[in-house]
């Protein structure tokens, strides 16, 4: 059995398996997960979120940066934030057969969380394994997650950057564009670009961000086949602009988010399942009066 002090030595030094371990304990809240937390030397690593509609290929844009990345010899973690279903709490989205390519690279470490049910996609428990990821030493972060819901404006508050993956389908999807998506993405990612009406969707969406400032930058991808991956790539890697006037925003709502965890860890799920399940069979059940036995 590890030590917790072990464990940290351990995963600043890089260590994948110290790294598996504390991610474990953190997103089961198994001890010593808070002290290796407060212990953290979280550094600068880079992480991106990259987020866009199911179906537009964000698996297969992951696996061709990663393999861009690992071809400059730098080292790159990968969590996957798979929705939940709130009836079973088990991933809808373990099909990670297209990065199963990486699982045996030394430079690439692979994680899937589940969300847990947490509303918006984004759960306290993503937030407290990204800061671990960022404390291990690689070169860059992606968080991929499905943009459904609340999830976009969630993903960037846990990224420095967040691409927006989309595809071309219709000439006039442009406009249906939601103004969230423009508010949180710091690119917008045409992938699938091999496809007909691909260059007229990209020539629109940046005439829709041009008077954006900073510039957003658009980029054509064809993930399958590696093309628009080096440019990008290159985007990826840049550093960060200094001055992110959202940052002191998303971090009272990374703190919000660890001060609601922290205040509802006593509250066990199951239990409150299944004692609404008896109460509420009973006539004249008021939800209100039943929660207020539950502060």
């Amino acid at each position: 059995m590890h030590s917790s002090s072990q464990l940290h030595t351990e995963l600043k030094q890089g260590s994948f398996s110290a790294l598996a371990r504390i991610l474990t304990l953190v997103e089961n809240t198994i001890a010593p997960a808070g002290d290796l937390l407060r212990a953290l030397e979280v550094g600068s690593t880079p992480v991106i979120g990259i987020t866009g509609p199911p179906g537009a290929g964000k698996s297969t844009l992951v696996n061709a940066i990663t393999t861009q990345i690992v071809q400059e010899n730098k080292k790159i973690a990968i969590l996957a934030v798979d929705p939940t279903s709130p009836f079973n709490f088990g991933s809808l989205l373990g099909d990670r057969i297209r990065m199963s390519q990486q699982f045996n690279n030394p430079h690439v470490f692979i994680r899937s969380v589940a969300t847990r049910g947490a509303l918006g996609g984004i759960s306290a428990k993503t937030i407290e394994m990204v800061d671990v990821m960022k404390s291990a030493g690689f070169d860059l972060i992606i968080v991929e997650t499905v943009g459904v819901g609340q999830s976009e404006l969630e993903i960037a508050g846990l990224a420095d950057r967040t691409a927006v993956v989309l595809v071309p389908e219709s000439g006039d999807e442009i406009q249906n564009i939601k103004s969230g998506l423009m508010e949180i993405a710091d690119a917008f990612i045409v992938n699938k670009a091999d496809r007909e009406g691909a260059a007229t969707f990209a020539n629109n969406l940046k005439k829709l961000v041009h008077h954006q400032e900073p510039l957003i930058p658009v980029f054509s991808t064809v993930a399958d086949k590696g093309e628009g991956i080096t440019e990008l790539c290159s985007w990826l890697l840049s550093p960060v602009p200094a001055g992110n006037t959202r940052r002191p925003f998303l971090l009272a709502e990374k703190a919000f988010k660890i001060i609601q965890q922290q205040r509802m860890r006593d509250v066990d799920r199951e239990r409150l399942r299944n004692e609404i399940a008896d109460a509420s069979i009973i006539p004249g059940f008021n939800i209100y009066k039943f929660t207020d036995n539950w502060f």
